[in-house]
């Protein structure tokens, strides 16, 4: 058995992710108070993260800024529960999807917790703040292979120089999520009906992962510039190239990079298969990184953990093999 740990990035959010797991680990309650301190400055007059992911409301834990820190708390919270019940659990590899590759540091004790947040907090902020309002947009495209998809990106802007569209998440096959300004995306929607494709318009707050969140890119290289990383214990497989990686400095550049650049969950995915992954745990809230791996590699087996139930499947899922729970196939998560 050769296991791969998996963490969710923004939409995977609502309010009272992880109660019951907190209520009955320990050391999950442990990671939210060094959440809740690290960020004290940001929630004051009484106001804390865990407050915010257990309580709501929901209009304000799903902001940018916010859903970030709670995600990445959430996850490792999770992950620190997990690690209560198995003490010597280990993967292969760690990877995230998008804003998960931060918990996948974390995990791999590249990050420091603290770091992570403070990090992710900044990271949306400047991603809310780096595209004004309405003038940009996302949508999954279904049914247009990657080298197709990319012409009609290229067609979409043409006669328009100063707009741009391009790819933004290459989910699993069949399911590619695309960024960039809201008319350009508009009129890729019509190239991909226009070939029997769809285009379906995603509800979010800025156009991440494309060239629009340069601005974004270079606030983070300066909170990075700040930091030191450790060599991460595991291999993380990084959301910009697709491959593992464990070099501190590397993954400072990865990370900055993979703001702007395209999420290649597809080829992540493909990679673990390739490399002998058989089992592998989806950390934190929501089903859909089970579904996306459902998808592209069905050999591999997915246990979702976000709650006491499936906390408690996880022993027996990693010494017998058991099946896991497959998640929806819906649009993974564009932050």
């Amino acid at each position: 058995m050769t296991v791969a740990w998996l963490f969710p990035g923004q939409g995977s959010q609502s309010v009272g992710m992880g109660r019951d797991i907190l209520d009955a680990s320990p050391a999950a309650r442990a990671v939210f108070e060094r959440a809740d301190a690290a960020l004290a400055d940001v929630w004051q007059g009484g106001g804390r993260l865990s407050k915010l992911v257990l309580e709501g409301p929901e209009e304000v834990l799903t902001l940018t800024a916010n859903a970030q820190p709670a995600l990445v708390a959430t996850s490792c919270a999770i992950l620190e529960a997990i690690r209560e019940r198995v003490p010597d659990a280990s993967p292969a590899f760690a990877a995230g999807h998008s804003l998960g590759e931060y918990s996948a540091l974390v995990a791999a004790e590249a990050l420091m917790l603290e770091d992570a947040l403070r990090l992710v907090r900044s990271r949306g902020q400047a991603m809310q703040a780096a595209v004004a309002a309405g003038t940009g947009a996302m949508s999954a495209i279904m049914g247009v292979d990657a080298a197709r998809l990319g012409a009609l990106c290229s067609q979409a802007v043409e006669g328009h120089p100063d707009e741009v569209v391009a790819p933004a998440n290459f989910n699993a096959p069949g399911q590619i999520v695309v960024a960039g300004h809201a008319g350009a995306v508009a009129r890729l929607g019509e190239l991909v009906a226009a070939e029997k494709g769809r285009a379906i318009a995603l509800k979010v707050s800025a156009p991440f992962h494309c060239a629009l969140m340069a601005p974004a890119a270079r606030v983070l290289q300066a909170a990075l510039d700040g930091l030191t990383l450790a060599e991460a214990r595991f291999p993380v497989v990084a959301n910009f190239d697709a491959r593992p990686n464990r070099d501190p400095s590397r993954a400072k550049e990865l990370l900055v990079r993979q703001v702007d650049g395209a999420v290649r969950w597809d080829e992540t995915i493909r990679l673990m298969a390739a490399s002998g992954v058989t089992h592998a745990l989806e950390i934190g809230p929501g089903k859909v990184l089970a579904g996306l791996v459902k998808r592209i590699a069905k050999e591999i087996r997915v246990l979702s953990v976000n709650d006491a139930a499936t906390l408690a499947q996880v022993p027996a899922f990693l010494t017998s093999g058991a099946h896991g729970v497959a998640g929806a196939n819906g649009a993974e998560r564009p932050g």
